[in-house]
C-alpha cells in the first residue's frame, strides 16, 4: 500500500479543484532516469484504474499506481511540506529505496 498523509491530500484536492475535474486522482509511478537510477513520477489522471493498477483511496484521494511502480513503491508515505518563500513540495518516505539524491526525487532500489 502508498500512503499520503493529510497535508499531501489536502494539496492534491487543490489542484484537482484548481483544474476544475473533480474525477481526477492521483497518479504515481517510477520511470528510469534521475541521478540515482530511478525518479519518482506524480501526475493528476482520471481516476479510471488501468488494467493492472492497484488502486486506494486515502482522505479523499484516489491513488493510482501501475503494477511496476508498485513493486518499488509499496510502504511508501508521500507527504507534503511547504517551505517558506519557495513554496513546497511533495516528498516520499520509501522503504525500498537504497540510497536516494539529495534532492530526494530519485532513488535506486
Amino acid at each position: 500500500m502508498i500512503s499520503v498523509t493529510p497535508s499531501a491530500a489536502e494539496e492534491v484536492k487543490r489542484l484537482i479543484a484548481k483544474e476544475q475535474k473533480p474525477d481526477l486522482g492521483l497518479r504515481i509511478g517510477v520511470k528510469g532516469g534521475g541521478c540515482s537510477g530511478f525518479s519518482y513520477v506524480l501526475q493528476l489522471d482520471e481516476a479510471n484504474p488501468k488494467q493492472y493498477d492497484q488502486v486506494f483511496e486515502q482522505h479523499g484521494v484516489k491513488i493510482l499506481v501501475d503494477a511496476k511502480s508498485h513493486l518499488y513503491l509499496d510502504g511508501t508515505t508521500i507527504d507534503y511540506k511547504t517551505n517558506g518563500l519557495l513554496g513546497g513540495g511533495f516528498e516520499f518516505q520509501n522503504p525500498n529505496a537504497k540510497k536516494s539524491c539529495g534532492c530526494g526525487s530519485s532513488f535506486s532500489a
